[in-house]
């Protein structure tokens, strides 16, 4: 077992309890950190700080680089916030993977706390979730590959309180590193840590911060008791993915079904044909009172998708009519390619959709989406956009290096028709500036403090 130790007080509080109690639990213990190198010298001192703690204790050392954002990593204080955050928790989780994977450990131990637990289901509420979101960390989980397990990350102090695991260090004489990001409240959950929960802790004592991770324990049986004992919400009654088109929902299926499982069977054939949906309550109510209403009604999605109510189904199709999953109704797979000027707009045909590429003061676009944001210095006036090639490499911001085009999209469960259509744009010199639904390549990324940027986008229907 390898304990994840990024050197703040949590990790080497969880490193320390486990080195006491590996006799009794039978257990053979390495540490495992990565180096983002996000904060410089500073992340270079806490790889050394967990280097001498494991040499201290002659423990074997899984150490790894992952600089987000590449060679040279980017700075905190960049503004990219949730996204480097994000980012950065990505690359841990593959190194944790690949030591896994190759057999060096068969567990991962963080140290994830009841606090962690309770920002998490704060986050997961402000943002918008169901029960599924509201389970927030799970205690376990468990890496396959083709049917075979072959790791699992484990969170032994989940339970636990970070004050009683600074008492557990202090009681020992046990120093720590203070990160100085966990300060910057560029990233939202710092926000949710030093500003809400100290509200919340002083208006409704320290037992709400409990009570927010009971619920989590709640939703979690929940959602595995759904899982385990409702196999009807995970049928679609498909078959039509394998002509390349997405699977129809069977009415009859789903009315049956009470509200509760209506809506997760719904949600269940969305993520399944439509996986770059962004899937909200409101858009499953929708599709319900679609299902309830007559033959012919149609909501318009975002993507280029509609969601149309046939006589027995409900099916997916683009905004021209294609790959619509009643009965002989077929798909357009064609290749395409279309110049799109900058700024500029152009129809997609194949898609039932424009691509819009508009000028946009940085300052004003959420931030979650200014990673779409290109810089206008850097990138050509006309740009190439088509479907994605058998070959195609993408280098999304924040990220190691390049991944093939098929890697990224079979990350997102990207299937049929809309991946083989999933656009991207092409610069002057071959390369992908430009991929829907992805950070840009940090090369063309617009910086932070840009008054203007090209924001390239995908809207439903024509013009």
């Amino acid at each position: 077992m390898a304990a994840a130790v990024s050197g703040g007080a949590d990790s080497v509080g969880l490193l320390r309890l486990l080195m006491e109690l590996r006799e009794e639990l039978g257990i053979v213990l390495s540490v495992a950190h990565v180096n983002h190198k996000l904060r410089g010298e500073e992340s270079d001192e806490d790889e050394r700080f967990v280097a001498g703690l494991a040499r201290e204790h002659g423990l074997e050392w899984h150490g790894c680089e992952a600089p987000v954002g590449g060679k040279s990593g980017v700075e905190v204080g960049s503004g990219a916030g949730a996204g480097i955050e994000a980012a950065a928790r990505e690359l841990r989780y593959d190194f944790f993977r690949g030591l896994a994977r190759e057999g060096r450990v068969n567990k991962i131990a963080t140290a994830h706390t009841l606090d962690d637990q309770a920002e998490t289901l704060l986050l997961r509420i402000f943002r918008g979730t169901g029960i599924r979101g509201l389970a927030a960390i799970h205690p376990r989980i468990v890496w396959e590959e083709d049917g075979q397990k072959f790791g699992e990350v484990i969170r032994p102090l989940l339970g636990v309180r970070q004050a009683e695991v600074l008492e557990f260090l202090r009681e020992r004489g046990q120093s720590w590193r203070e990160d100085s990001s966990n300060r910057d409240v560029t990233f939202l959950r710092n926000r949710v840590r030093h500003k809400l929960l100290p509200l919340v802790r002083e208006e409704f004592g320290e037992a709400a911060i409990e009570h927010m991770s009971e619920l989590a324990e709640i939703a979690r049986a929940e959602e595995e008791h759904w899982e385990c004992g409702h196999p009807e919400i995970k049928k679609t009654g498909g078959g039509a993915e394998e002509l390349g088109r997405p699977a129809p929902l069977k009415l009859a299926l789903l009315m049956e079904l009470p509200l509760a499982a209506q809506r997760r069977l719904v949600r269940a054939w969305l993520e399944a044909n439509a996986p770059a949906l962004s899937i909200s309550f409101r858009l499953i109510e929708k599709a319900i009172e679609l299902a309830k209403g007559s033959a012919g009604g149609k909501v318009e999605l975002a993507a280029g998708l509609s969601l149309r109510r046939g006589r027995q189904e409900l099916s997916l199709a683009n905004a021209t009519g294609g790959f619509a999953s009643e009965a002989g109704a077929t798909s357009e797979l064609g290749d395409y390619e279309y110049f799109l000027a900058l700024p500029g707009a152009v129809e997609i045909r194949e898609r039932g959709t424009r691509i819009e590429a508009c000028v946009v003061d940085v300052r004003e676009v959420a931030e979650d989406e200014r990673g779409q944001l290109l810089d206008a210095e850097k990138i050509p006036r006309e740009v190439l956009v088509r479907n994605w090639r058998a070959g195609d490499r993408y280098w999304p911001a924040h990220t190691a290096a390049p991944k093939k085009v098929k890697e990224l999209l079979g990350d997102r469960h990207a299937t049929g028709t809309e991946k083989k259509l999933w656009p991207v744009a092409v610069g002057a010199s071959g390369a992908l500036v430009w991929m829907r639904g992805f950070a840009v390549p940090a090369e063309f990324q617009a910086q932070e403090e840009a008054t203007k940027a090209i924001w390239i986008h995908e809207i439903a229907g024509m013009m």
